[in-house]
C-alpha cells in the first residue's frame, strides 16, 4: 500500500501534468450542473454537453422541468446512455426541488442532495464542490481506477472506501482540485485501456504501471 507521503508526491506530479484541470460539463446555474451530472452517469461529458444546450433552453430551471412531459424530455437526451431512466430521474428531481422550495439554488447538504432521484455521493460531491466550494472528493470511474493503480486502496475496495482513503491522504483544501486532477490523469493519460505507462512521470510510484511495462516488454500483451 502506498504511503500518504508517496501518494502526495505522485499527486503533485499529476497536478503539474494537468494544471488547468477542471469540470468539463457545461452549465450556467447550480440546477443545470446538477442535471448535467445526473445525465453524465455512464456517459461522456462530451455527449452530455451535446444535448444540454437544447434541454436547458427548453427547461432552464426546476420549475419548468418539474412540469415537463417525459416523452419530450427523452427526445432531448436520447443520444446518451440510459436516457429513459435519466429522463424520469431529472423530472422527479426537479419536482422534489420545487416541493422543497428550491426554485433557485440547491440544498447545500450532501445527505439532502442524495435524496434526489439519480443523485449519489459522487454527484452530490461534484455539485457542492463546483457550485458552493464545499470540500469533497467525487469518486468516478477515473478516480477509482487511479486510486487502485497507485495502491492507495485494495483492488476490491468500494467507492466509499476509495473516497474515505483519499480524504485521509489529501488536505481538505485540495479535495475539489485534486479530484479534477485525478480525473484528467485518468481520462487523458492513465486510461482504462492502453495506459501511457511508457511515458508516465508517475511510474516510479505505480506498481501497476511497472508490472504493465514488464509484461509489455515480454511481448505478452499488446500496447
Amino acid at each position: 500500500m502506498i504511503s500518504k507521503k508517496k501518494f502526495l508526491e505522485a499527486l503533485e506530479i499529476i497536478d503539474n501534468m494537468f494544471p488547468e484541470a477542471h469540470g468539463e460539463l457545461n452549465w450556467q446555474t447550480a440546477f443545470q450542473l446538477l442535471i448535467a451530472t445526473i445525465l453524465s452517469a455512464q456517459a461522456t461529458d462530451v455527449g452530455v454537453n451535446k444535448v444540454t444546450p437544447a434541454l436547458f433552453k427548453r427547461y432552464p430551471d426546476a420549475l419548468s422541468l418539474s412540469k415537463a412531459d417525459l416523452d419530450e424530455v427523452e427526445s432531448y437526451i436520447r443520444t446518451i446512455g440510459l436516457y429513459h431512466n435519466k429522463a424520469k430521474n431529472i423530472i422527479k428531481t426537479a419536482q422534489k426541488l420545487v416541493e422543497w422550495g428550491y426554485t433557485e439554488g440547491l440544498p447545500k447538504d450532501k445527505k439532502k442532495l442524495q435524496e434526489l432521484p439519480g443523485v449519489g455521493r459522487k454527484t452530490a460531491n461534484v455539485v457542492l464542490g463546483e457550485v458552493y466550494a464545499i470540500p469533497g472528493i467525487a469518486v468516478d470511474t477515473h478516480v477509482e481506477r487511479i486510486a487502485k493503480r497507485l495502491d492507495v486502496v485494495n483492488a476490491d475496495a468500494t467507492v466509499l472506501q476509495v473516497e474515505e482513503k483519499l480524504m485521509a491522504y489529501i488536505p481538505e483544501d485540495r479535495w475539489v482540485s485534486s479530484h479534477h486532477h485525478l480525473i484528467f490523469f485518468g481520462r487523458y493519460h492513465c486510461t482504462a485501456k492502453n495506459p501511457h505507462c511508457e511515458a508516465c512521470p508517475v511510474i516510479g510510484y505505480c506498481k501497476y504501471g511497472q508490472n504493465f511495462q514488464k509484461v509489455a516488454q515480454k511481448g505478452d500483451i499488446k500496447k
